[in-house]
Order: structure tokens, then C-alpha cells, then sequence
């Protein structure tokens, strides 16, 4: 190792020239994570880190690349929140930093790099169905499938949540979730199908209220088909069984329905409605129904703490952030409340005269 005349230290060229998918490879290799852990790791990694970045050589990577690989797949249709973001941002930093320690660069470009409150993407109301297309939806997608689509559009769920439900989760007015399908579940090697929920451990579970529209088609699901029992270990060893809604039921079939094989059909679905934006493509994704849950509850006066635990964000200023201009407003009722306390109206005076009408003030301040 040497120094130039600043004193900053330099490293061999060479070391610096393996690409960023090798080094990210063997970076992994020698994590010692849990395994939930590690599929989010490599899931990232293979997904989005390397597709985008892992051609570059290590001393190639700007602060630029990261900063614009970071927008990319949030607002790329990735379909990954900003605290998910932040979360894997954090990993990569780490790689980066592993290669400074090991000599192959002098700085850590990826270090601090995230999503900010300012830059999260509010929900574009054009984004969520309106009830009969959510009808559409169900109706057009494959029947094993139709329950899913109510699951997240009644109560909100992620599709890896709702693909997990089991006779477990059923309660009286309510669900209780305590699982999400694994991104591995599709495979026949597979040990753990099933992963504690997006922020929480293994031992916590969401409850969410159940309109009885779900309920309904939770019991037209089961007159169909029966659940099926499937036995895993837990993260501590312990054996689980769960009496499943959506394991497989075609002859021949030995793997667990996966987050992509619902987003086919849901596609499919999408197409076989109509529903398709000007390029022919489907209009909604899977999470446009989380999107319904969220909004219309939202619309009709639901308070945004409890749509947020419903959710399962971390923090309600997540929610805020995605859904808080799609509350009531509460400017016309703020005026009356006000009045009300300091300046009664008389018996004959219903309302407040509306703003163009008074004081010849036009348009509201901002």
C-alpha cells in the first residue's frame, strides 16, 4: 500500500478492477445471516444490484451510480418501498465498504446513499381500481387465485401475505397474519415456505378487520377447494403446521405459489378485463389492491394510524408519505369548528358563506 503526495492512501489498480457482481458474490458467500436474511440479500442482489451495476468494476462506481441506481428501482416499477430501499441500500454500502477495508478502493461510494421522506412517490390516484374493477379483476382472474384478489383489496395485505393465508389467520370480524410465503417457497428444496411479515419477528402478527364481503368469499374459496396442511421449521428450529389456502392443487405439482406466478394471472386477469393503459398493457399490479384498501379506508374517515398498522409500515409517516393527499379535506370543517368555538352562528345561518363570496377573496392561501 502506498501514499500519494496528500497523503491519501492508494491502492493496486488491480484489485480495484473485479466487477461488482463477483465481489457482491463473494461478499455474500461470507455473511454469516439468518436464512430470511440472506434470501433478501441475494434476492436484491441478483434482482437489482447486479442487473444495473455488476458489470462495473469496483473502482469504476461513482456516488452518481448509486444515487441513480436508487431512484431507478424505486420509481422504475420495481414495485419496492422507499424503506425497503433503505433497507438493502444499507447491505450495499456494507459491500462497498468490505472493498475499502480489503484495499480494492479508497472510498465508499454507496455510504449514506438513500431514499429520503422528500423523495417518496405519493399514490397516483389513476393507480387504484375502483371496486367494480376490482370485481373484474376476480372475475377474469384463475379461481384458486380469486380469493387473493379480495384478501389484499378487503384488508390491504402484501401479495406474499395473502398467499400465505391459512386457516389460522381466520377470526371473528377480523384476520390475523402472521406469515408471507418465502421468495424461495417456489422451490422443491425449499425448508422454510413461510417468513415472519415484512418488520416483524416470528413471534408478531397483524390483526386486520374483515368486511363481510371477505368473509364470503373466504367461505366460497373453502367449498372448493380444502386447505392443505404444510409442515416447516420456524427460525429457531420449531416445527409449524399450517392448514393452507393457496398450495398447489394441479396433479403433479410439489411447490408453493409464488409472488411471480400470481402476478401472471393478476396480469392475465387485468388483460382478459379490459383494464389496460394506452400501451395495451395491464393497467394495475398487485399492489394497486393494497392501494384500494388503503384509500377508500382512508376516504371514509378512517384515522391514518390504524390504516398504518393495518398495513404493517414502520412508521406512520410511511403512510402519510403514500397516502396522506388522499384524506378527506378538512379545510371546510377546520372554518366551521372554529366558528363554532369563538363566533356561533345564529339559528338561521346553517353554514359558512363559501370563500368566493366573502371578503371578495377568490382563491384559497397557500
Amino acid at each position: 500500500m502506498e501514499k500519494d503526495k496528500k497523503g491519501r492512501v492508494c491502492v493496486d489498480p488491480a484489485r480495484g478492477a473485479m466487477s461488482l457482481s463477483v465481489w457482491a458474490e463473494e461478499w455474500l458467500d461470507r455473511r454469516v445471516v439468518g436464512e430470511a436474511t440472506r434470501r433478501n440479500y441475494e434476492g436484491f442482489v441478483r434482482n437489482h444490484l447486479v442487473p444495473r451495476l455488476g458489470r462495473k468494476p469496483l473502482a469504476g462506481l461513482a456516488r452518481r451510480d448509486f444515487e441513480r441506481f436508487v431512484q431507478d428501482i424505486y420509481r422504475g416499477g420495481a414495485g419496492l418501498a422507499a424503506s425497503t430501499v433503505n433497507d438493502r441500500m444499507v447491505m450495499v454500502a456494507a459491500i462497498m465498504e468490505a472493498a475499502v477495508v480489503d484495499k480494492r478502493i479508497t472510498e465508499n461510494p454507496a455510504r449514506g446513499i438513500r431514499i429520503s421522506r422528500r423523495d417518496v412517490v405519493a399514490v397516483d390516484e389513476d393507480a387504484v381500481p375502483t371496486p367494480a374493477e376490482v370485481d373484474l379483476i376476480a372475475a377474469h382472474i384463475t379461481p384458486p387465485f380469486r380469493l387473493a384478489v379480495y384478501l389484499q383489496a378487503g384488508t390491504g395485505q402484501r401479495p406474499s401475505e395473502a398467499l400465505a393465508f391459512s386457516n389460522e389467520c381466520r377470526r371473528s370480524g377480523f384476520v390475523r397474519i402472521r406469515w408471507q410465503v418465502s421468495a424461495k417457497a417456489h422451490r422443491e428444496d425449499c425448508q422454510t415456505p413461510f417468513v415472519p411479515l415484512k418488520h416483524r419477528l416470528e413471534k408478531e402478527c397483524q390483526d386486520i378487520p374483515t368486511a363481510l364481503f371477505v368473509e364470503q368469499e373466504i367461505d366460497a374459496h373453502l367449498r372448493r377447494w380444502k386447505p392443505v396442511p404444510v409442515a416447516f421449521a420456524g427460525q429457531k428450529g420449531k416445527r409449524i403446521r399450517l392448514e393452507t389456502f393457496f398450495a398447489p392443487r394441479q396433479p403433479g405439482a410439489g411447490v408453493m405459489p409464488s409472488i411471480a406466478s400470481y402476478g401472471y394471472q393478476f396480469k392475465k386477469a387485468c388483460l382478459l378485463a379490459g383494464l389496460v393503459d394506452l400501451d395495451g398493457k395491464a393497467k394495475y399490479t398487485p399492489r394497486s389492491l393494497r392501494h384500494f384498501f388503503a384509500s377508500t379506508a382512508l376516504a371514509n374517515g378512517v384515522p391514518i394510524h390504524e390504516v398504518s398498522r393495518w398495513l404493517g409500515h414502520r412508521s406512520v409517516k410511511t403512510t402519510v408519505d403514500i397516502y396522506g393527499h388522499l384524506l378527506p379535506s378538512a379545510w371546510e370543517r377546520c372554518r366551521e369548528i372554529l366558528q363554532r368555538s369563538m363566533r356561533p352562528l345564529p339559528p338561521d345561518v346553517t353554514s359558512l358563506p363559501s370563500e368566493e363570496a366573502s371578503s371578495g377573496v377568490g382563491n384559497r392561501a397557500v
